[in-house]
């Protein structure tokens, strides 16, 4: 039933973006991500003309009350997925700054923001297979600057040294339907962990963030780095000042929805008991 829907939205949606899309890219999205796309749109213009972090907080909050729903890019074959209706944490701070940057290339139309999703998603801006999907947040900070898209501030707000060994992914092949008993891309898996592997990282460590959340800015993505062995990132949001008070707006698994989080981000990562400190990317 799940594979014959998905193949129906599929012709559905390359029926009526087929001028728009690449031919080339497979496209996966419900026709109600067109109307949320749309009144995204109309409700940001009032604000087009504010400054870049603002925006990234305006488009944070269009999405307070979205449901939480976990793996939603998971559709095979690899594709653009386009899931305006349903996000967990990565796909909403995703979203937030490829819609934030469609806003601020002053293009607002739905093929400017699909070029940009794949821009921000893919290595390369290829889509061939599972592979070419940046993964791992370092991974995903790292590409984007490269691309000048963001820019990781962890070090110029005082972050320290962090020494990665991600292995989760390749380590655990089985978990994953696009890996399992595909030698040549678990290949490409543990090449891609060996390089972020050897580049260098910094964090700032649980105990520096209050000292240091002078420098963090609204729509700072903050990335909470992990204990669990063979992985870097195990949650991610978009920093909000509300007063003196550091927060972050996130698609909450807890809450089952997009929320601004209560406690302050210095007492969430503290709390959680699984996360050493956080990474920034501006």
């Amino acid at each position: 039933m799940k594979k014959n829907l998905a193949i129906f939205i599929l012709i559905l949606c390359t029926t009526v973006l087929k001028a728009e899309l690449p031919d080339k890219d497979t496209l996966y999205m419900s026709p109600d991500d067109s109307v949320i796309f749309t009144k995204y749109i109309s409700y940001i213009k009032g604000y087009s003309g504010l400054p870049k972090d603002s925006i990234i907080i305006r488009t944070a909050k269009f999405f307070l009350g979205t449901p939480y729903v976990a793996h939603t890019l998971e559709i095979e074959p690899e594709g653009l997925v386009i899931n305006l209706r349903e996000l967990d944490c990565t796909t909403f701070v995703e979203n937030v700054r490829v819609l934030t940057a469609t806003v601020m290339s002053g293009d607002f139309s739905f093929q400017n923001y699909c070029n940009l999703l794949k821009h921000f998603r893919y290595r390369s801006d290829t889509i061939n297979d599972y592979t070419d999907r940046l993964h791992y947040t370092s991974d995903w900070i790292d590409e984007n600057q490269s691309k000048g898209l963001i820019n990781n501030v962890t070090r110029k707000c005082g972050g320290k040294r962090l020494r990665l060994n991600l292995y989760i992914m390749s380590m655990n092949t089985d978990s994953y339907s696009q890996l399992a008993e595909k030698p040549e891309l678990i290949e490409k898996v543990v090449a891609t962990e060996k390089a972020i592997n050897a580049r260098k990282h910094y964090y700032i460590p649980t105990k520096r963030i209050k000292r240091k959340s002078a420098k963090m800015h609204d729509g700072d993505v903050v990335g909470f780095v992990t204990t669990i062995p063979g992985i870097d990132i195990s949650h991610v949001g978009i920093i909000y000042k509300e007063g003196k008070k550091v927060t972050f707006i996130h698609a909450s698994s807890a809450n089952k929805k997009v929320i601004i989080n209560e406690s302050s981000l210095k007492d969430y990562v503290a709390g959680t008991g699984k996360n050493t400190g956080i990474v920034l990317a501006r």
